[in-house]
């Protein structure tokens, strides 16, 4: 695993992504029946945390990158799937960023 400009397109997709499940979670807040999103909410919260992670540790070029940008991946597919779920703009959006950057996740494995 190589550092920044080696991943700088992974690593923007991992802080978009983090930055659109922290809207999304926000966002779900203000829904009329909260409690019905509420696994969304934990998901986006949960796969912000992890797309915080694994930027960082591609930036500093860790040899822990590769693996957790296979769990930023899984994560990402989780959290999309449960976004798909709702019919609000908000989880389009983050459904739409989240197979993004698991794609692009999933890719720096393949290098």
């Amino acid at each position: 695993m190589s550092g920044y400009h080696e991943n700088k397109e992974c690593i923007d997709l991992c802080l978009q992504c983090a930055a659109v499940c922290n809207h999304c979670a926000s966002s779900c807040t203000q829904e009329p029946d909260v409690a019905h999103m509420a696994r969304c909410i934990q998901l986006d919260m949960e796969c912000a945390a992890i797309c915080y992670a694994a930027a960082q540790l591609m930036s500093l070029g860790s040899s822990q990158a590769t693996m957790i940008c296979t769990i930023c991946a899984d994560m990402c597919e989780a959290c999309a799937d449960e976004c798909e779920k709702h019919d609000n703009e908000h989880c389009r959006e983050c459904a739409r960023i989240c197979r993004r950057c698991a794609e692009a996740c999933r890719a720096m494995n393949e290098r």
